[in-house]
């Protein structure tokens, strides 16, 4: 293979791409490089406002988790989740631990399709050299199979709890409008058994994919709980020592309009980039992984590799997978029936707030509750908007490496970084339009 030689240092070059298609917010990427050095790196996000905050408004608590759950067809449980336990924590409501722990079971499955998903079809097919999943399928039926069928698994979870498998119905302020009989998971318990085998043999799978070298030190944010893994509740700690409540997230991160993009960027309050998601729930919280998940992810080795290359957040993604469904199956093994499907709250004024972890990251909400009980103000904040600085800063230092490979190839490159993020820049960018327009000092 040949490559162009390096420009030399007055030679200035903008690679864009004008549409990214298939994600939760239209963007572009544009990278500006001169002399070889990448001097600018931006991701926009140019969809027109959905304005989910201003539609909450006014609503009852009960109403805002039904429409929190259309923000996103990948991870509506996030959103129902984080809302649901703003709103108990801030009206002091305290649910049943039997509903406590169905919500986990809930959340699993979310991780669970969701982490297949990105796994199967969305990112892997970049490290073996394809297309897409479909145009994988055609060598590795037997991977892609597997994949679909951990992802369907998940989603039989979300229905059998949620009502349905996109946009749940069932989460209540108080607990669920309907609870299963144990009886009624029985046949998503006997499937669990081969998920949590397929779920090893991902792991080692995407343990031994080859992987392009990025090496960066990155400031990780997650929630940690002292004896479980991490989905609902918890306290925002950092790599760098931040300690804080669920709803304490304003003390220490502030949204900012970047100019370029439609969705606000998140930093912490002195202006560094940070990283939510798989990676640094695994940097942060290993300890409290299932002993399988923890098993899996030291014969890896790669535990340390996972914290300095966002390339290797796949394996931090499949370790996480088989956690998921290893708590699956010990929480339908334990499950009791609570004694009634919700407790009995009243409504009233006060700030709710508080943050879980979706599949791709920290997802916090914020309300204010009038004197009626309903929303008079809110805040959401994404992890996706919350990763985009961190995404901008690796393309920044992944870039020279690649600038010098044929167009296509540079382009390839670079969109397997983005799609190393989440599921939805990663199904938009299969579609990245990539354009160099040359300036010559």
């Amino acid at each position: 293979m040949t490559t162009a030689a390096r420009p030399p240092a007055t030679d200035e070059r903008t690679y864009r791409t004008t549409y990214l298609s298939r994600v939760e917010g239209e963007g572009s990427l544009t990278l500006r490089v001169q002399g070889g050095d990448v001097v600018e790196a931006r991701l926009g996000i140019f969809e027109a406002p959905r304005y989910f905050e201003r539609l909450v408004v006014g609503r009852t608590p009960d109403e805002v988790i039904d429409i929190v759950a259309r923000i996103c067809g990948i991870c509506p449980i996030a959103y129902q989740m984080s809302a649901v336990h703003a709103f108990e924590s801030g009206l002091g409501i305290v649910v049943d631990p039997a509903i406590r722990r169905l919500r986990r079971l809930l959340y699993a499955g979310e991780w669970i399709q969701s982490h297949a998903l990105h796994i199967y079809l969305l990112h892997a097919p970049d490290f073996l050299g394809y297309p897409s999943a479909l145009a994988m399928a055609a060598d590795h039926r037997d991977v892609v199979a597997r994949g679909l069928a951990i992802k369907k698994l998940g989603n039989e979870l979300i229905a059998m709890l949620g009502g349905r498998s996109v946009h749940p119905v069932s989460v209540r302020v108080g607990g669920f409008s309907k609870v299963p009989r144990p009886a009624d998971l029985a046949g998503i318990r006997r499937e669990l058994d081969r998920a949590v085998e397929q779920a090893v043999e991902t792991v080692d799978w995407v343990a031994g994919l080859p992987t392009p070298e990025l090496d960066r030190a990155m400031l990780f944010v997650a929630l940690r709980h002292p004896d479980e893994y991490p989905y609902s509740d918890g306290r925002i700690v950092s790599s760098d020592g931040l300690d804080l409540p669920p709803s304490g997230w304003p003390e220490a991160f502030a949204e900012e309009h970047v100019e370029g993009s439609n969705a606000l960027h998140a930093r912490t309050r002195d202006g560094r980039a940070y990283l939510l998601g798989p990676a640094a729930r695994i940097t942060l919280d290993a300890p409290t992984l299932h002993p399988l998940a923890a098993e899996a992810l030291a014969r890896t080795g790669l535990a340390d590799a996972i914290g300095t290359n966002v390339h290797r957040s796949i394996v931090a993604r499949a370790v996480e997978l088989l956690h998921a469904l290893a708590e699956a199956r010990d929480l339908i093994d334990g499950y009791r029936a609570p004694a009634a499907p919700r407790v009995a709250w009243t409504p009233g004024p006060g700030r709710c707030a508080w943050a879980t972890e979706a599949p791709r990251g920290l997802l916090f909400h914020d309300y204010t509750l009038d004197e009626r009980g309903r929303v008079a103000t809110a805040t959401i904040v994404p992890p996706t908007s919350q990763n985009q600085a961190a995404i901008e800063q690796d393309l920044a230092t992944f870039a020279p490496a690649v600038l010098e490979l044929p167009h296509a190839e540079a382009t390839r490159r670079l969109e397997m970084l983005i799609r190393a993020y989440d599921p939805c820049i990663s199904c938009a960018t299969h579609f990245l339009d990539l354009r160099i327009d040359r300036t010559e000092g």
